[in-house]
């Protein structure tokens, strides 16, 4: 979108350029004089162009280029005004995705956290567990607790663009 808005800054300045060209042309070669009405400066311009061919070759030339590069800008400002509205809504969508992504940070650093206590009480339990189950074993012959080796807490981690929730086996 930028490449198009600095084209259509080099359009402008070019059909500027070009006018003021076609400006001085016509200032040099037609007099005003007291009779400044319209029909007046028609027949001026006639009269110039039939004396100098070659100052109404340019000023064709010029006219016909400006015309060109006005074409150009009207179809690189349509192009523009189509892609601002796309542009403005991928912006606000990018605004939307980053604002959502920090929440689910949050969450994510949260089920974290909540994963590591978790793991911790599992710890604790399972060292109550191995004290506990000989004297378990002796008065109720079986185990106090059991499974042990398949428990597992979720956590979350990140590439930097996909996220991925993880079963960690405690």
């Amino acid at each position: 979108m930028d490449k198009i808005q600095v084209e259509i800054k080099e359009l402008n300045s070019q059909i500027q350029a070009l006018q003021q060209e076609r400006a001085a042309l016509t200032q040099n070669h037609i007099e005003s004089g007291e009779n400044n009405t319209n029909l007046a400066i028609v027949e001026a311009y006639r009269r110039q162009a039939r004396e100098n061919p070659e100052i109404a070759a340019e000023l064709k030339g010029i006219d016909d280029a400006i015309a060109f590069l006005e074409k150009q800008l009207q179809q690189k400002q349509a192009t523009l005004d189509r892609w601002l509205p796309l542009s403005k809504r991928l912006s606000q969508q990018q605004e939307q995705l980053e604002a959502a992504k920090q929440v689910a940070q949050v969450h994510a650093d949260r089920i974290n956290q909540l994963a590591g206590e978790l793991a911790q009480e599992i710890r604790l339990l399972k060292s109550c567990a191995d004290e506990l189950s000989p004297m378990y074993w002796q008065v109720y012959y079986k185990p106090f607790i059991t499974g042990f080796k398949t428990i597992s807490v979720p956590h979350v981690r990140s590439d930097g663009e996909v996220w991925t929730i993880v079963n960690r086996i405690v």
